[in-house]
């Protein structure tokens, strides 16, 4: 065993800051404080429902994950957040239709007290939507106060001891890094400058990382993933994850992808289609949207399969992946999957998939997660990219010179392994000799 770390207790309460009052975050609102009167269980939260062996397999000892390492309990989260509506939380998961209303209703009084501050937002970076709840400032800079200024005021108005900052808000253009991103000291001028190559998620992401608080990006966008935040998430000690929550489709891939290259099947091809009809669908049938959560879920067969290692059987992939609005299907979205297999002497074979998933209920538990996981995170000191929470993300950040990690399975025993780290608990390599020996 190696020495625990020394983690701050999860006492006080925890806020948890939301951009973007949609169908995610209202979901995740909503679940939790269904979970906490006790009229549903947190199916898919790891914090809530996992476990973690510990020792030998022969030791028995499995405890609850929440029970193992110290986390918020989930009485001590406040929630809070912006929109540009002004819907409180209670009227927009009514408007996003995933939580049915009677269960609704039995929350509506708490619900309808998480009301929206004002968004930054700029339609040219998300040109399907417009709100009237949106703030006004000289420049991004002004702006980027402004917000501090909404993180100090919801800390002190609600008795906080800590929060956290997760962007939950739609899909920005496609953005590549600009020389704006490449030291905080090019960032902060930019800010100044109003330099284009600065979103509003990067806004959001700048002003929390400079009050020190964990943050997270469930989007695709780069917010965050650019050197000059990286910076200043280690100047001000801040732990930061993303990107692109790995919800319905892109799940299934990295739960199918990881098998078929351990029994070394070849692939030729593999067409991926959606068809969803919420703000999100609305939002990516914007070709530039589209692009920037298109880059986000192809880049994960690459990294699985290892076309470079194995050229034989993925060198010649051809891999397409569409997303369509269709406003019928509201959350419910459909992940259609038609995978072009070849095995022994180079015979061909097909798999279909088709995954009839609620968006919304598969994200709202990783919005759980990454928020009570970064909390621990920063109360263990551990500042910058947590790459150890890449097993919640289509796109996870890395250091540079590393490549990303996209097999769930391996990502699970990182985020495990991380978990054993952080106790002093000594780390489980699956060897198993010791019992043959």
């Amino acid at each position: 065993m190696t020495k625990a770390l020394n983690i701050a207790p999860a006492g006080g309460k925890l806020g948890v800051l939301l951009v973007g009052l949609g169908a995610v975050s209202t979901t995740t609102v909503a679940g939790v404080m269904a979970v906490r009167r006790g009229l549903a269980k947190p199916i898919g939260a790891l914090t809530q429902m996992g476990t973690i062996r510990l020792g030998k397999r022969t030791e028995g000892r499995t405890p609850a994950i929440k029970d193992f390492v110290p986390l918020a309990s989930l009485d001590d989260l406040v929630f809070g957040g912006w929109d540009i509506f002004e819907d409180d939380c209670y009227e927009a998961a009514k408007t996003a239709g995933v939580i049915e209303t009677p269960l609704l209703d039995e929350i509506k009084d708490e619900l309808s007290a998480v009301k929206p501050m004002p968004a930054v937002f700029d339609r040219q970076y998300v040109k399907r939507l417009d709100g009237p709840n949106v703030k006004k400032g000289r420049n991004k800079k002004d702006l980027a106060e402004q917000l501090i200024a909404d993180i100090r005021k919801f800390k002190a108005d609600n008795q906080l001891d800590r929060m956290v900052l997760i962007w939950c808000g739609s899909t920005e253009v496609f953005m590549k890094e600009a020389p704006v991103h490449q030291s905080l000291a090019a960032f902060e001028k930019g800010l100044e400058e109003n330099d284009p190559s600065i979103p509003s998620s990067m806004i959001y992401a700048y002003a929390a990382i400079h009050e020190g608080l964990p943050y997270a990006n469930a989007a695709p966008n780069l917010s965050a993933d650019v050197p000059a935040l990286v910076e200043l998430a280690q100047k001000t000690g801040a732990p930061i994850a993303g990107k692109d929550l790995k919800t319905g489709q892109t799940l299934v891939k990295t739960i199918i992808a990881p098998g078929l290259k351990a029994r070394l099947l070849g692939v030729e091809g593999w067409y991926s289609t959606n068809i969803l009809g919420n703000r999100d669908g609305e939002v990516l049938d914007d070709p530039d949207s589209f692009r920037t959560k298109e880059e986000s879920k192809k880049s994960v067969l690459d990294y699985i399969l290892q076309p470079n290692l194995y050229p034989d059987l993925y060198n010649e992939l051809h891999h397409v992946v569409r997303i369509n609005y269709y406003k019928p299907r509201g959350d419910a979205k459909e992940g259609w999957d038609n995978i072009d297999l070849f095995g022994w002497l180079g015979y061909k074979m097909q798999l279909k998939v088709n995954f009839l998933c609620r968006d919304s209920i598969l994200a709202a538990p990783i919005v759980l997660d990454v928020a009570l996981f970064l909390d621990l995170a920063k109360r263990a000191g551990m500042s910058g990219i947590q790459e150890w929470l890449s097993f919640y993300f289509k796109s996870p950040q890395h250091a540079p010179e590393l490549y990303p990690e996209h097999d769930l399975f391996i990502q699970l025993m990182k985020l495990k392994n991380t978990l054993r780290y952080m106790q002093g608990e000594e780390l489980i390599t699956h060897l198993g000799r010791e019992y043959y020996d």
